[in-house]
């Protein structure tokens, strides 16, 4: 894409596009998809200027809340939100009145009341950013919802495969870790089935859904087994928070079996990418030789993280004003 002019606003692509929340990628077409990764293309380009501001959401509000903790993902939000020359609020749980039992409808028509556009959730329940869709005529974006859904991280994940392998059908993504408990899996297994890739699961068990069968996912149960066949390793955060005990033996056997290192690194396909949504347990899934190595893209889907959130967030405040 052309580089814009500074001030600009890049051109949008043909929309199709029509939302005014973004809940998950489970309901969202391939050519929504593609629609959020052609416009965060666009917007990529700000992150570049000395100046880095675009006059897209001059005037809206966007509000983030969140009920679980997030280093990247909200950081990124209100980073995005503010290229796009929002009012940016991050509202602060643990000195708000959901301390005094304010259900999540109530706490956010309020906030609504006072103006705002754009509300970022993140909760520990899944299912809350769809109850508070329906509650409010703001839009709402999925920042994660319990072991549902992560779109935006399913989206710029989608977003750094494509920028580093081009079309992804037929490409080869494997995604390695405790399946059933996160969410950045179901995200990027609903993405990419609908742009065409072969998607594998790799883990323990005791972490894998065996339903993802029925979806055409391939389901490993030996990382050694695979190395050689897959195109990306996405490789997930053991999630001890979520989990029921008794799922895996422990960190040591778990890295023994399914840890990335140099050593399996070396039995990859040479150009493989390594991926990491975060936070990175080193020592565990990854070690720091291939966190940090040649192959890794871990910080780029930090740097594209910001694009893909610019772009959904002017494509849902454009959807909710029917331009």
């Amino acid at each position: 894409m052309p580089t814009q002019a500074s001030g600009e606003t890049p051109a949008a692509p043909p929309i199709a596009w029509r939302r005014k929340d973004l809940l998950g990628l489970e309901e969202l077409t391939r050519e929504e998809i593609l629609t959020v990764l052609d416009q965060a293309s666009g917007f990529k380009e700000i992150s570049t200027r000395s100046i880095k501001k675009a006059p897209t959401l001059r005037g809206k509000v966007v509000l983030t809340l969140f009920y679980e903790p997030s280093t990247r993902t909200r950081a990124s939000f209100s980073l995005a939100a503010q290229r796009l020359s929002a009012d940016v609020q991050e509202l602060d749980l643990d000195a708000s009145s959901a301390k005094k039992g304010e259900t999540l409808v109530d706490t956010a028509r309020n906030l609504r009341a006072m103006g705002v556009d754009v509300f970022v959730i993140r909760h520990q329940q899944a299912g809350a950013p769809a109850l508070l869709a329906r509650s409010v005529d703001s839009s709402v974006i999925n920042a994660g919802d319990g072991t549902h859904e992560h779109p935006t991280q399913g989206l710029l994940d989608l977003f750094t495969m494509r920028e580093k392998l081009g079309n992804l059908k037929g490409r080869k993504v494997a995604l390695v870790g405790d399946i059933t408990h996160s969410r950045v899996a179901r995200s990027n297994i609903w993405g990419l089935l609908k742009l065409g890739a072969e998607v594998g699961v790799v883990g323990p068990k005791t972490l894998i859904p065996g339903a993802l069968k029925e979806l055409g996912v391939r389901i490993h149960y030996h990382l050694d087994e695979v190395l050689g066949h897959y195109d990306v390793f996405n490789i997930l955060r053991i999630q001890l928070e979520r989990q029921g005990a008794g799922l895996f033996p422990g960190m040591r056997e778990y890295n023994l079996h399914y840890g990335i290192d140099e050593r399996r690194l070396a039995r990859m396909k040479p150009d493989v990418l390594i991926m990491h949504p975060g936070p990175i347990n080193r020592g565990v899934e990854i070690s720091h030789g291939v966190a940090d190595g040649r192959n890794s893209v871990i910080l780029e889907q930090v740097s594209n993280g910001v694009a893909v959130r610019m772009a959904v967030l002017a494509l849902v405040q454009s959807a909710r004003e029917g331009k």
